[in-house]
């Protein structure tokens, strides 16, 4: 029997606009730059205001506007009434600069780059080889990582070629292929299996009669494994040389690479070292006011937005004749069009204020820190503190700092650097554990290379200077700060 009853439901949705700031939030400006051009291919109401534009806006509304550094365009403008009268209308443009005016100048960040796959495809092709073995050459060529290595087993290989190519060979002629054709290639090292056939392969075109190479190449040959665990003594008295000699070769080896596939982007598009930063620190000195320091978003973060001329001009056309069911759905098309446009010139002023808000807060927290750019003045700081004085929740203070840079007076700074929990010292005081890891870093640094510390001397080293840590947390900071342990070392 059908019956009928009401029920009520608590829950919570996210809105449209809310999933998009949240997109947004995490993009650093590179990746907020690609997105913005992409919104604006897609939706034919936004656009975007030119410099020149901005100029003459700002001659004619300097008056009447009192927040510092907004712009703003004549922006109202009420779609709906030329549709419907019972909804809300909508602002279809907005002021989206930050509050400075400074301008990164990073052209020319993405350079056209060849990818290590093409690279080897063009000499392969160049090469004498029978065409079933250029087949097979591509495909071992089109199994290499990122750092120019095969990972895979040959027989995994022959098993492929035979299930996806089409052609059934044998684990010899494969490693054939490998070893004569693919492994002769430039750069010297690629397609290597592992690292000591890596530093061989590239030693081998270093064979001379200099001693020091002839050396190194013995030493990557039959003693590797004393090489890697830095057994030197053990390799000095193999070959009945001196230490000396062993230096030598060990300055051979140093300058091959273990990554010849390092400098190819694997993606055609590569993009430099340079950092373009989201915000920017500035210290001024107020004199008998003390020091300030002052975040600032970089502009290009919030580009002015508004909607187009042109989709009013069209609306002004169709308000005249409401009665043409062609007119009322094009006019509805671009409805739709100007509220999407509406939902992310909000969401990117937002996500500016959100980006403000939590670097002022960092900002607040580490003052000392982009005063005096030392890691030592770092205070204890987590996520849950930069929440507490925002107001935000813990996830987006995450999404912000993600892959987010700032351009202080004393560098750029990963603003995830900037967190870290904190430890009692002996004095009683939380202290960093950024602290804590720069001091380690600074007594491995100066320590002497032929006996270097063991984790137990470094427990009473760091103890001296009032940290009491245990061992285990001793190996743990320094296998973040990349550190290996004392036997690796260890140099003659």
């Amino acid at each position: 029997m059908l019956k009928q009853n009401l029920q009520l439901k608590l829950g919570q949705k996210l809105a449209p606009q809310q999933i998009q700031l949240m997109k947004l939030i995490q993009l650093h400006t590179l990746e907020f730059e690609e997105e913005l051009e992409r919104e604006l291919e897609e939706n034919p109401a936004l656009e975007k205001v030119q410099d020149k534009e901005k100029e003459e806006d700002h001659t004619s509304l300097d008056e009447g506007f009192e927040e510092e550094g907004t712009e703003s365009i004549d922006t109202d403008f009420d779609v709906d009434e030329y549709i419907f009268d019972d909804e809300p209308s909508y602002k279809t443009s907005t002021s989206n600069y930050s509050a400075d005016d400074e301008e990164f100048d990073n052209q020319s960040l993405l350079t056209e780059g060849q990818s290590l796959y093409d690279y080897l495809l063009e000499q392969i092709h160049l090469a004498n080889i029978e065409e079933q073995d250029l087949k097979i050459a591509e495909y071992i060529i089109g199994n290499l990582d990122n750092d120019g290595y095969l990972r895979r087993e040959i027989k995994q290989i022959v098993d492929d070629l035979a299930f996806s190519q089409g052609i059934y060979t044998t684990k010899e002629k494969v490693a054939d292929i490998l070893e004569n054709y693919v492994q002769k290639l430039d750069p010297a090292g690629v397609a290597a299996r592992d690292l000591q056939e890596c530093l061989l392969l590239q030693i081998e075109k270093k064979i001379s009669s200099d001693k020091a190479v002839s050396l190194a190449a013995n030493i990557l040959k039959n003693q590797f494994d004393a090489l890697t665990n830095k057994h030197y003594n053990k390799i000095i008295q193999k070959y009945d040389i001196e230490e000396e000699d062993l230096k030598d070769a060990l300055e051979v080896i140093s300058r091959l690479s273990p990554k010849v596939g390092g400098n190819f982007d694997t993606q055609t598009i590569t993009i430099n070292n340079e950092i373009i930063p989201d915000f920017s620190i500035h210290v001024k000195d107020n004199g008998k006011n003390g020091v300030e320091v002052i975040p600032m978003l970089n502009s290009k973060n919030a580009p002015t937005l508004r909607v187009s001329d042109e989709y009013k001009d069209i609306l002004t056309t169709y308000s005249h004749d409401k009665t043409s069911p062609e007119h009322k759905q094009a006019a509805l098309f671009i409805k739709q069009k100007l509220d999407a446009a509406k939902w992310y010139i909000d969401a990117i002023n937002q996500r500016q204020n959100t980006l403000l808000q939590t670097i002022s807060a960092i900002v607040k927290l580490q003052k000392e820190y982009f005063i005096t750019g030392d890691d030592k003045s770092l205070k204890p700081m987590i996520l849950k503190d930069v929440a507490d004085i925002t107001g935000f929740d813990i996830s987006t203070i995450s999404r912000v700092v993600k892959s987010k840079y700032a351009d202080t007076p004393n560098g750029i700074v990963y603003l995830k650097d900037l967190f870290s929990d904190s430890l009692t010292n002996d004095d009683g005081e939380e202290v960093s554990t950024k602290e804590i890891k720069t001091h380690l870093q600074e007594v491995i640094d100066k320590e002497n290379k032929r006996k270097p510390y063991t984790d137990d001397a470094l427990v009473g080293l760091l103890k001296e200077k009032g940290y009491n840590i245990a061992r285990r947390t001793i190996a743990k900071y320094r296998e973040q700060l990349n550190i290996p342990v004392a036997r690796l070392r260890k140099e003659l």
